[in-house]
């Protein structure tokens, strides 16, 4: 990763950044591909990748396009010859079997999923409808095409459960031991995947990323729920005592990790997809209101909420293996942080109405719970606004 003598400066547009990326003969050459999710956060980094980078590969948009996706992520490529966008649901096996005959598809990549934990404590249903119905639809169609030569599924760090203050970091091998609702549905979507591999040969490869940050994020998760929130004069909501840290991964490294795995990825394998950025969310939050130079009222705005169902103290991976494959983390994150406040400032309206993402515990569809903070409260440098309650420097 860069260091802060020798920072990679970040735009956020991940085909105008460095790469340690070298072709090879060998690599795998994919023709058309299936991109679920393709108007998603990640997903449009990496549509936008290999649309501009790889002209001679076909790209197709599979998206229903839920409240978290949206086609302005991909305007830059929208008009290019060799991307289509194909409105539709993984879990209608009647379109995903038209989609993969009628374009030619040799390569998907899964990246459609219901992802936000808090979602997942009120909505848990529609995780198993998406992430594991929605995954054994695709792996059905592509078992019966037979014309599939990657499948790359798209998983989460989550899937390893809590991690210890003094675990060591995590490999690929690592027992599965889900804590969420989310987490437990896309723990069921590998094994399907695994099994699709072992009883099929399906060539698939499985992918477990930390969390992820940048331009293109819905604002439910915790940097662009921060950074909205400031913006709008409001105290940022920290779970519990802000004290549970999480690793961050800028959007566009974890774009080109997708690149080396499709391109360079063994089939069968996992790969953990990880940061060297692991930070508390308390701390995440003052960085936050420093690089909005709204330092002078830092004590009005860090306020404390009621914690998660359950919250995870950390999540470490080991991500040599991917290493092996030479991908790189390129983005520092006090580079990738300030490229994210820039980007929201500028495209302050791409989601339109965002306010029910704003609140401590967003439930999507549903309305504020009962007990969360003010999500309209405003607070002003003169301090006579009322304020959520007062967050302490501790638990």
């Amino acid at each position: 990763m860069a260091t802060s003598d020798n920072v990679t400066m970040s735009t956020g547009n991940v085909t105008s950044e460095p790469s340690t990326f070298v072709s090879a003969p060998d690599d795998f050459k994919p023709k058309n591909i299936m991109v679920t999710g393709g108007a998603g956060f990640i997903a449009s980094h990496f549509v936008i990748l290999i649309v501009e980078k790889y002209p001679g590969c076909r790209v197709v948009n599979f998206d229903k396009l839920d409240y978290c996706s949206c086609l302005a992520n991909l305007d830059g490529v929208a008009n290019k010859g060799n991307y289509k966008f194909v409105k539709g649901d993984i879990c209608s096996s009647d379109l995903v079997n038209y989609v993969l005959k009628s374009e030619e598809i040799d390569t998907i990549v899964h990246f459609a999923a219901q992802t936000h934990v808090d979602n997942s404590f009120g909505n848990s249903f529609q995780f198993t409808q998406n992430n594991i119905m929605g995954t054994h639809v695709l792996l059905e169609a592509a078992k019966n095409s037979g014309q599939i030569k990657r499948f790359v599924h798209v998983s989460t760090d989550e899937v390893y459960g809590e991690g210890t203050a003094s675990q060591d970091a995590m490999a690929e091998e690592h027992v599965l031991e889900p804590s969420n609702p989310y987490a437990a549905t896309k723990a069921g979507a590998e094994f399907l995947v695994k099994s699709y591999h072992r009883s099929f040969d399906l060539p698939v490869i499985i992918t477990r990323g930390n969390n992820v940050y940048g331009p293109h994020q819905f604002p439910e998760k915790l940097i662009p729920k921060f950074i909205n929130q400031l913006m709008r004069n409001r105290p940022l909501t920290i779970h519990g005592t802000g004290l549970n840290t999480r690793n961050f991964l800028f959007v566009t490294d974890v774009a080109r990790a997708f690149e080396f795995i499709l391109f360079k990825g063994n089939v069968g394998s996992i790969y953990n997809i990880g940061g060297s950025n692991e930070i508390s969310n308390i701390e995440v939050a003052k960085r936050l209101i420093k690089y909005m130079h709204m330092e002078k009222i830092e004590e009005q705005l860090l306020t404390f909420v009621p914690d998660r169902c359950f919250n995870d103290l950390r999540y470490t991976i080991d991500h040599s293996k991917l290493e092996g494959l030479g991908w790189r983390e390129l983005i520092s994150f006090e580079e990738g942080l300030q490229a994210t406040v820039k980007w929201y400032n500028e495209h302050s309206h791409r989601f339109g109405n965002i306010e029910s993402a704003l609140v401590a515990h967003p439930r999507a569809g549903a309305l504020p719970e009962a007990g969360t903070a003010p999500s309209k409260t405003e607070v002003h440098e003169n301090g006579d606004a009322p304020v959520a309650k007062k967050a302490k420097t501790g638990p």
